[in-house]
């Protein structure tokens, strides 16, 4: 007896092409002579690998890379999804064309006229050769207006400097200029490292000195550092160390700028921070935007095993690839597994429950860039830095209607009216101040009558703003207000993971909301206070800070620019 039903002789969807798999094969490696190769960590590197070579992935391609790893097509196409700068091309998809310009759109940018650079671009391309295309924040805001020519980037760029780099062809990362290992040993460079590991430094020593010395955490939580190491060393073993190098938030690139200058100083600090928990090993999540520096790391990790001052294998240097989330400590852990960037419900905190579900030491670049210099310095130096009361220095990402952007490294505490007459030259001629952003996107607006205020951690909340990453992009009076609103929301509903329902969606509205010729100050209020209670991490939660601010301290300046606020 039949049942009618047919049975189905092959598995569902598109069938494993054997060339494709073979090919796979030969650009990563044999996984059956090296099964390592099969860890799902190392997903978002495989990505990558086989993007760089064929400028997209096509499905084929990912069906090969989901046999290769022994892993369900469905994870695959997530992770390859989720994130900006894996180009997916389905089967009945044309490939992208082989040149691809983005343009940066972050606030900085837009007020550098990144906008109509765009449409210029678009009019002087050929969209069958050239791709044109807006992107976020690329961390290059103080050369506004920005433009990456595939891996690339121009900075102060043009309509006529974009076509002279495409005349060349030469669409690889610009050369950095860095302070190789000699010379960084020569002045000094690993000698607290070597007297840590020799037992001649305990870690309760530099622990202690780190506390008198007030070092926090400079990614925008702004936690004492030796605080988080202890609890990381209270957890058990084996633990892991990670550094947060996926500087995304708009106005941000003070990293960077470290990392280009003095990479060694970064890696010493940060292999001090792995010892001092006595981390399996040390992970360094890098921002896909800044390819010149995974050539600059990557050589001088292999100057440090050269040397034998690291083993082999001990610091593994990973690629994001473009998603603001990441950022938040869980979100990059979840990367750093090879997933989707999405943050964790917590507690647990990674610094119990991290990196391949390990207690993990989770800091900023910078933080770590200090501690070789606060120890050859000593604690009272950095301590008697710093305005107002506050303590410290801060590297300061100033960009905007300022005659000198740039990082500019000034004692914590600083007001934007000091920072703007003693490092950045004023303002640019012919515009005067109406205010600033203290902390990014996500740290609010505060007005020309508030640039008084002591910029530091915990000076600001009273105010509705935070110096999170100390990101300074400064507004003048020749600046639309609804322009930057919507441009920072817009940042925001683009860079929201999904994950929650009060971030999702209410990003997307409060931006719809914004785009009217009115503003339902009360709506919009009521809609921020859901957000901030039910969204899960940072994003959603700070999504709301410019809007609120504009509501708070602009109402004047906005009814200037004929836009109405009721209630």
């Amino acid at each position: 007896m039949t049942t009618g039903r047919r049975t189905r002789g092959k598995p569902r969807g598109r069938e494993l092409d054997p060339a494709a798999l073979e090919a796979l094969r030969t650009l990563l490696g044999d996984e059956q002579d090296t099964p390592e190769l099969r860890r799902r960590d190392l997903l978002i590197e495989h990505l990558h690998v086989i993007q760089d070579r064929h400028g997209y992935l096509a499905l084929a391609n990912l069906r090969a890379l989901a046999a290769y790893m022994n892993l369900p097509m469905a994870a695959v196409y997530e992770t390859a999804t989720f994130y900006a700068h894996f180009e997916v091309v389905h089967d009945n998809q044309a490939p992208p064309p082989a040149v691809t310009l983005r343009v940066c759109d972050s606030l900085s940018c837009q007020l550098a006229g990144a906008q109509t650079l765009q449409h210029k671009l678009v009019e002087d391309t050929d969209p069958a050769e050239v791709r044109v295309i807006r992107a976020p924040c690329m961390g290059r805001c103080e050369q506004a207006p920005v433009v990456q020519i595939n891996h690339r980037h121009l900075g102060y760029a043009s309509p006529e400097g974009v076509e002279a780099v495409l005349d060349t062809g030469h669409f690889h990362p610009e050369a950095i200029d860095w302070q190789r290992l000699k010379n960084y040993r020569a002045s000094g460079g690993y000698a607290l490292l070597t007297e840590c590991r020799a037992g001649e430094i305990s870690v309760e020593t530099l622990m202690q000195t780190l506390e008198t010395a007030s070092l926090r955490g400079l990614g925008g939580a702004g936690f004492a550092t030796f605080k988080k190491w202890e609890f990381v060393r209270a957890e058990p073993g084996p633990r892991y160390c990670a550094i947060n190098a996926d500087e995304g938030e708009p106005g941000t690139f003070k990293d960077r700028y470290h990392l280009e200058r003095l990479p060694h100083q970064f890696l010493e600090g940060a292999l001090i921070s792995a010892w001092a928990v006595d981390a399996k090993a040390l992970y360094i999540y890098l921002r896909d935007e800044y390819p010149g520096l995974h050539r600059v790391l990557r050589d001088a990790i292999a100057e440090l095993e050269a040397a034998c001052l690291v083993a082999p294998g001990y610091i593994i240097l990973r690629r994001g690839a473009g998603a603001y989330i990441c950022g938040e400590e869980s979100a990059m852990i979840e990367s750093l597994e090879g997933k989707p960037g999405k943050p964790r419900h917590r507690p647990p905190f990674v610094a119990q429950v991290g990196l391949f579900d390990r207690p993990t030491l989770v800091n900023n670049v910078e933080t770590v860039y200090w501690i070789p210099r606060i120890w050859a310095r000593g604690a009272d130096w950095l301590a008697s830095q710093g305005r107002h009361g506050r303590k410290g220095l801060r590297s300061f990402s100033v960009s905007g209607r300022v005659a000198n952007p740039g990082v500019h490294l000034a004692p914590a505490g600083i007001t934007l009216n000091e920072l703007l007459e003693e490092y950045c030259g004023g303002m640019v001629e012919g515009h005067q101040l109406a205010g600033y952003l203290p902390g990014g996107a996500s740290g609010g607006i505060l007005p020309a009558h508030k640039a008084d205020i002591p910029l530091d951690f915990d000076t600001l909340q009273e105010h509705g703003c935070f110096i999170g990453s100390a990101a300074i992009v400064v507004l003048s009076d020749q600046d639309d207000l609804k322009a930057v609103a919507t441009n920072l929301l817009a940042f925001f509903a683009d860079e929201s993971c999904g994950q929650c329902t009060p971030c999702r969606v209410g990003t997307e509205k409060m931006l719809a909301l914004l785009e009217n010729n009115e503003w339902n100050a009360a709506e919009l209020e009521r809609l921020s206070q859901v957000m901030v209670d039910a969204s899960i991490c940072g994003l959603g939660q700070a999504a709301p800070n410019p809007v609120l601010s504009l509501l708070r301290d602009f109402r004047d300046e906005l009814a200037e620019q004929n836009l109405i606020v009721k209630g």
